[in-house]
């Protein structure tokens, strides 16, 4: 089956709520976008904020707090907002390449008996308590009784203790003021049962992940859960059983091969344009899910824009599927910074989004527009 980049790109506007459909719990947003990015925690409430028809709380907050979110080390080692449901299936595909397990990684953080021993320790100290990163880490090293551990432990990226939040060990609690807390899945979740193993949780990982950024290509799916880190071996067979079973078809947009829901055909090809603007925010599961190197959302010209030092990803200003610039705010209000060669974008439109992003974040309501 044959699609145009347009239909495709529309499909997935109104599959990434920026359509704006009404009554759409926090649940339901996250679900939909395989997670939202949480390194930045106004980023991620802005996320779900954005997706919905009305400025207002986005959610995420009482989420967390009924448990129905979780927060936690997941697609790409950073941090996300999962649902309590499909997080063990998206921890399950991180942990299955063990990379921790590699030499290079051991050489740099911790030796596997070093994360055994860690791992060990977690599973003991964990369960039914909340403790901030430096409680956690004192408790660690009494019990291992390894002082080397003192400076990987208490780093603030948390390399090492990624992997245990992969194995199903470690997640986020609520936070202490301004300090970050940990707890175990396994008490903090109620139904919590643990990890599946990894051909079980790509049944339900990858048609989720089409069902959002589709049609794809096993690469794509690949570099947005773990920067291309997966067994080739395993994704062949996950989306090679998946084709055989049904549930995927095999479909071509604009002369390129890639993997589609096989639900979803009808809809790719009766799609219709999204209508107006969108400005979303830093870390956008829009431009995350596909990847800034995707060229037909994002001109490889302008990528330095959009991914920037340190991981930094822009906020951006989509138009007909496509960023066709980015944005920030300012003390005079929204600032646009638009790209020539993504054609005219209606100004009418733009000053209602950034009226509509305005009153979400809080900010004057004044509009700057530039063009390069």
């Amino acid at each position: 089956m044959r699609f145009s980049l347009g239909q495709v790109l529309s499909w997935r506007m109104r599959r990434q709520f920026l359509d704006r459909p009404a009554e759409t719990p926090a649940e339901t947003i996250v679900e939909r976008l395989c997670g939202v990015q949480a390194q930045v925690a106004s980023a991620a409430e802005l996320a779900v904020a954005v997706r919905r028809p009305a400025p207002g709380d986005s959610g995420t907050d009482p989420a967390l707090e009924r448990r129905s979110l979780i927060k936690v080390w997941a697609m790409r080692g950073t941090l996300h907002l999962l649902t309590a449901e499909d997080a063990p299936a998206y921890l399950s595909l991180m942990a299955a390449p063990r990379t921790w397990e590699k030499p290079s990684w051991q050489k740099t953080f911790a030796t596997t008996a070093q994360m055994t021993a860690i791992a060990e320790a977690i599973r003991e100290i964990l369960p039914g308590r909340t403790l901030t990163r430096e409680q956690l880490t004192a408790e660690i090293l009494e019990r291992t009784g390894d002082d080397a551990l003192t400076g990987p432990l208490g780093s603030g990226w948390g390399t090492v203790l990624k992997p245990l939040a992969w194995q199903g060990y470690l997640c986020h609690g609520p936070s202490d003021r301004n300090r970050v807390t940990f707890t175990s899945p396994g008490t903090w979740i109620d139904g919590w049962t643990g990890l599946p193993e990894p051909d079980e949780a790509a049944v339900r990982v990858i048609p989720a992940y089409l069902g959002a950024f589709g049609p794809a290509t096993t690469e794509s799916f690949d570099q947005w859960l773990i920067r291309g880190m997966s067994k080739k071996a395993s994704l062949r067979k996950w989306f090679t059983g998946l084709t055989r079973s049904g549930v995927l078809t095999e479909v071509e947009v604009d002369g390129r091969s890639a993997y589609a829901r096989t639900a979803d055909l009808d809809d790719i090809a009766a799609a219709e344009p999204v209508p107006g603007v969108r400005l979303l925010p830093a870390f956008d599961q829009f431009v995350l899910g596909p990847g800034t190197r995707e060229e037909h959302i994002i001109d490889p010209e302008r990528r330095p824009l959009i991914s920037k030092a340190a991981g930094w990803i822009s906020p951006v200003v989509v138009a007909a599927g496509r960023v066709a610039g980015t944005w920030e705010q300012t003390d005079s209000g929204i600032t646009v910074q638009l790209f020539a060669e993504a054609g005219p974008v209606p100004g009418d439109d733009l000053a209602a989004e950034a009226a509509h992003v305005a009153a979400i974040i809080g900010c004057r309501p004044g509009l700057t527009v530039t063009t390069v």
